[in-house]
């Protein structure tokens, strides 16, 4: 078995998916009726659901970035900027793709709609800005882990100043990613703290992983800083204000969300990390390795890609909570069903069309 293998990261991004596909189930079609805050129950799912896009940035940073080192620990450090920089600018294209209506271009019909920015563009575009992070940290790994850390913290940090940005002087293409008053559902701040403090996590790893009990510490210490990000780091935010007469600190901790969710990604990662071995089942480090195929998958079913046509208008918001929670459960099932079909229609074809051009140039 590698050592250095982290299954934990598949399996944490099993887990993200799976959350993200019921998360985007049952808030697109449960009734509202049902969307009671004092609910328990629903308090409880919008709480967890509000975890799930901050450990998928926060994982993308932490194996992009593992990656990227291991390879220039083996010499292709090239390859494998060049492998980012496509990756980065292909989920920016498939973003804008997965929300072009096409069918009402065709008609004449036309909206900046899929100008709007959402997941895949702010992680291809974040995995972009850490190869520019590393490049400018001139390679090397102490400056460039030191470089992360400090950059998202600062982000979360700032928060306040750039919460309500809305540039009118710039082309809507670009002020999409910093501004959500045109539909983006995601920015490119704060998002890319979550992924520059993955990137941090990964330096730690690739430095530290052969080392004697560095699980048991990192465990331990995601346990430890999670906790205190969740339940303290308010109240230090706000003492660091008293002591500094800073107030962006106390704004900050008046509206502290992003330290408190990577508080629970920590969380979530020393969980998973803690049961590694139980639960590698093959299953779950596929659905880990397929989040792509699966994202644009649940996209296309549930939101109507290129036809406009999907479950948000086809059903809408009329289910129960029982109805919804039966439908999320054979929503995961199918479109898991689909994805791994599909890269094994996939894997046919093209093994069979290099076999007729192997036979074609005989």
């Amino acid at each position: 078995m590698n050592s250095e293998r982290l299954y934990f990261i598949d399996i944490v991004r099993a887990f993200a998916i799976l959350m993200m596909l019921q998360g985007h189930f049952i808030d697109t079609l449960l009734s509202i009726e049902y969307r009671d805050i004092s609910s328990t129950a629903f308090k409880i799912w919008s709480y967890f659901r509000g975890i799930t896009a901050p450990t998928f940035f926060t994982i993308s940073g932490l194996i992009f970035t593992y990656l990227l080192l291991k390879a220039k620990e083996k010499g292709n450090e090239k390859l494998r900027i060049k492998k980012g920089i496509i990756r980065g600018f292909f989920l920016i294209g498939v973003g804008y793709l997965l929300r072009a209506p096409i069918f009402k271009w065709l008609s004449g019909k036309f909206t900046t709609y899929f100008l709007a920015v959402d997941v895949l563009q702010c992680i291809g575009l974040s995995l972009i800005l850490v190869i520019l992070v590393y490049i400018i940290c001139f390679k090397k790994n102490t400056i460039f882990s030191l470089s992360t850390l400090l950059l998202g913290i600062l982000i979360f940090l700032t928060e306040p100043l750039y919460r309500n940005l809305n540039p009118d002087n710039i082309p809507l293409i670009f002020s999409n990613y910093i501004s959500k008053n045109n539909g983006s559902v995601f920015r490119i701040i704060p998002w890319f703290g979550y992924v520059s403090l993955g990137a941090f996590l990964a330096t730690l790893f690739f430095k530290n992983l052969t080392k004697n009990n560095f699980k048991l510490i990192t465990i331990i210490s995601f346990f430890v800083v999670g906790f205190i990000l969740i339940f303290y780091s308010s109240y230090l935010l706000a003492t660091i204000s008293k002591l500094t007469d800073i107030q962006l600190f106390m704004n900050s901790a008046s509206y502290n969300y992003l330290f408190t969710r990577f508080g629970n990604v920590l969380l979530y990662f020393a969980l998973f990390y803690a049961f590694e071995n139980y639960l590698k089942f093959p299953l779950v480090l596929k659905i880990g390795q397929k989040t792509l195929s699966i994202y644009v998958i649940h996209f296309i079913i549930i939101y109507g890609s290129f036809t406009g046509y999907g479950l948000n208008k086809i059903i809408g918001k009329t289910l129960n909570p029982t109805q919804a929670v039966i439908g999320a459960i054979l929503f995961l099932f199918i479109v898991c069903f689909i994805s791994f079909y599909y890269v094994k229609t996939n894997a046919f074809l093209y093994n069979n069309l290099r076999k007729l051009f192997d036979k074609i140039k005989s």
